[in-house]
């Protein structure tokens, strides 16, 4: 009998990956293809439905290359994606969303912040759907990024036949069927998965009414649980894939979601996790932004985080997500935007290397002559809201801060900006992991995956910052894992997605906590974090005064 695999599809923020997973979750070949992105203003972020299925399809035909398997061979295939905004037309034509005018540019990417102002107006409303999203919707969530297009882009709104979750738009490209998920329309479309769906007085009142009038038709008017089958590949899209037709499809998933099902699970020896246990964990999931996720079996209300969404994630049990805006991004950008960026870059291309790990060796280096590492910023401390606060804060408009900048551009002076910049990450985790264990989590254990994962230093801030043991997953590309998971599910190799979630990962390694003056000192630099928050808070009042 020919092997059975299973393929998870994940689309990031810059690129499209593929991953050729056996029935036991071990990874037998990946492909990577870059995406576009378009940015034609400032906190305007765009991309192309297009480009990214051809580059899914790349990436699809070189994971079956690396891994020597038959397209046959594919048993069953999960989607995920960011929670960024499709907009299709009537013959499932791009429709723009773009100042450009340009059809090409029909994807509002997630961390596209273009609708604070609506989504301000919405969090005025105080509606009761709030209470489910941590109390505000952000601007990276689909209501305001809608509410912006029929004010701005009435053109395109009235085009529009589907506004669709990237990851729902990814299924209805495989499958032609338009299945939404329970995970995207609850975390990111305020639908109410435990209280019957879409509350039509919620679009009334926030301007978009014209969506209940429809039935919802046009932001689904059929929503599914996470791990069902919602429809097999067509001929058309098989082909271009590279795969056969008739292939299983699972209904999608968050990209940070696929991640939280490749990791909460993990357990030494094939255990399989309870309830009890999975509820002391929270799911680090690293890249361009970060999530924090966590289950638990009763809904937890915790203000600033997103949640608590019911089946969002595992089915059956209450999803709270906190997150920061920019960890991947904000440590690029503290690389790049420096003097000595472009020279550390081209280091790390002649040697093959990132110039994450040649600044993590160069912080060891400098701190063997400090009593540890991390005391190299004593006097060096961040604030990284640079793209604002997702949570605990839930403020788009805060921006970051550093105190304690030198008046120099050497590579060291990079080393410790970088450093304190990890740390301050480090930080906004301890906070968010804090902030829902004063509200009823009982968090203990942090699992982490993600690109920002891959360095030893961001992993061993995080333990010593939090006091948490870091678990590392047996699959690094945990993400890509968990949404083969449920194609596992969809094509029915495994009965459940708990069920899948056991049988599917494990166990690598656990990165302890230092404990002791380590602990001591981040006790104080947490105390400066804190502080300067409340230190720009007091700026902006300032600011406010009257002029005499």
């Amino acid at each position: 009998m020919t092997a059975r695999v299973l393929l998870g599809i994940d689309v990031g923020t810059a690129s499209a990956r593929a991953g050729l997973f056996d029935e036991r979750g071990r990874m037998l070949g990946l492909g990577t293809e870059p995406v576009r992105l378009l940015r034609p203003a400032e906190d305007f972020v765009e991309q192309s439905s297009d480009d990214i299925w051809h580059a899914c399809a790349a990436a699809v035909r070189q994971a079956l290359a690396a891994a020597s398997v038959a397209p046959e061979a594919v048993a069953g295939i999960g989607f995920d994606a960011t929670c960024s905004l499709a907009v299709l037309g009537e013959r499932d034509e791009p429709v723009t969303v773009s100042p450009s005018g340009d059809d090409a540019w029909n994807v509002i990417v997630w961390m596209d912040h273009r609708a604070t102002e609506q989504a301000a107006r919405i969090n005025a409303t105080g509606h009761e759907v709030l209470r489910y999203v941590g109390g505000s919707v952000s601007p990276e969530m689909q209501a305001p990024k809608l509410l912006w297009l029929a004010q701005n882009l009435p053109a395109s709104w009235r085009r529009a036949r589907r506004f669709l979750d990237l990851p729902d738009f990814l299924v209805y490209r495989a499958t032609g069927v338009d299945a939404r998920s329970e995970c995207t329309t609850t975390c990111k479309w305020t639908y109410l998965a435990h209280a019957g769906g879409w509350r039509e007085d919620f679009f009334r009142l926030v301007g978009l009414g014209e969506l209940a009038d429809e039935g919802f038709v046009r932001i689904g008017a059929r929503v599914r649980p996470v791990g069902e089958r919602a429809g097999t590949t067509t001929a058309t899209a098989a082909a271009e894939l590279g795969l056969r037709p008739g292939i299983p499809v699972a209904v999608s998933l968050i990209d940070a979601h696929a991640g939280g099902l490749g990791v909460l699970g993990s357990a030494s020896g094939g255990k399989t996790l309870g309830a009890e246990r999975l509820e002391e964990r929270v799911a680090l999931i690293c890249g361009t932004s970060s999530c924090h996720m966590a289950v638990t079996s009763q809904p937890k209300f915790v203000p600033g985080i997103w949640g608590p969404y019911y089946s969002a994630m595992v089915p059956g049990m209450w999803l709270t997500e906190g997150g920061q805006s920019a960890t991947g991004a904000l440590l690029d950008h503290v690389v790049f935007s420096h003097a000595r960026g472009a020279e550390l870059g081209a280091q790390a291309a002649r040697e093959g290397r990132s110039v994450h790990a040649l600044l993590g060796e160069r912080i060891e280096r400098l701190g063997a002559a400090a009593p540890f590492p991390a005391a190299l910023t004593r006097e060096l401390h961040v604030l990284p809201y640079h793209h604002g606060n997702r949570s605990p804060r839930a403020d788009p408009s805060l921006r970051g801060m550093a105190s304690g900048l030198r008046l120099s551009d050497s590579l060291d002076s990079l080393a410790l900006v970088y450093l304190a910049t990890v740390q301050a990450l480090a930080h906004g985790t301890r906070h968010i992991i804090a902030q829902m264990n004063r509200h009823g989590h009982r968090i203990g254990t942090i699992v982490a995956t993600g690109g920002g994962t891959k360095g030893e230093l961001l992993l061993r801030e995080h333990a010593d910052v939090t006091g948490c043991p870091v678990v590392l997953p047996r699959e690094p590309e945990a993400v890509l894992l968990g949404a083969a998971m449920v194609g596992a599910v969809a094509a029915g190799l495994q009965p459940s997605v708990p069920a899948a979630m056991a049988a599917m990962s494990g166990v690598e390694r656990t990165i302890a906590p230092s404990g002791g003056e380590v602990a001591r000192y981040h006790e104080a630099k947490h105390a400066v974090f804190l502080r300067m928050y409340e230190d720009q808070m007091a700026y902006r009042e300032i600011m406010r005064a009257p002029r005499s």
